[in-house]
């Protein structure tokens, strides 16, 4: 069963993954992970956690990171719709502190796999979200770290809505800029 589409994005280490979804007059099924189809696909990662989150419109999660713990993260969503985004935080890369965003909704069922070595984040757009994503890591919490979510260096263009009201968690407010945070 199975089998993957796999997109490469503009930052080395991105991926976009479609999984096949077979639907009929019933509903719908679809393989949301098979490690066969990633090593085949040239995915290569271990996944050892996952994780799941609800939050509401507005809400912004991020940007965070483990330091000496990094995870790389397989993400997606189940219910609702969220803009998900990735920068680059590795020092030696070509694209360090460039962002990438994409749409992951539970009628696209697309997933963004982002690497060790990037800060995460995304803001939910629908009325609700539910949130999974594996990671090749166990969460540390004295290890975490944070990237401000509205850092003019970084440019982000958040897709905020003059009908959203932005939900940000005090510590996620409290993060610094790209010129002052860890890099990879």
């Amino acid at each position: 069963m199975g089998k993957i589409k796999v997109t490469s994005c503009d930052i080395e280490g991105l991926y976009i993954i479609e999984p096949t979804v077979f639907g009929d007059e019933r509903g719908y099924f679809v393989e949301t992970y098979n490690k066969n189809d990633f090593v085949e696909a040239g995915l290569n990662m271990e996944f050892v956690q996952d994780n799941q989150s609800m939050s509401v419109k507005g809400v912004l999660r991020g940007l965070h990171f483990q330091k000496q713990y990094p995870q790389g993260k397989l993400v997606r969503v189940v219910r609702g719709a969220v803009f998900d985004v990735a920068v680059d935080l590795r020092a030696s890369s070509k694209t360090y502190g460039k962002w990438y965003g994409v749409e992951l909704s539970a009628e696209n069922k697309k997933q963004f796999y982002i690497p060790e070595g990037f800060a995460h984040g995304f803001l939910v757009l629908s009325d609700e979200a539910e949130f999974c994503y594996k990671c090749t890591d166990f969460y540390h919490p004295n290890d975490e770290g944070g990237l401000l979510w509205s850092d003019e260096a970084i440019g982000i263009d958040w897709p905020i809505t003059e009908d959203m009201k932005l939900i940000i968690s005090e510590k996620d407010q409290k993060w610094l800029g790209i010129k002052d945070t860890f890099r990879f």
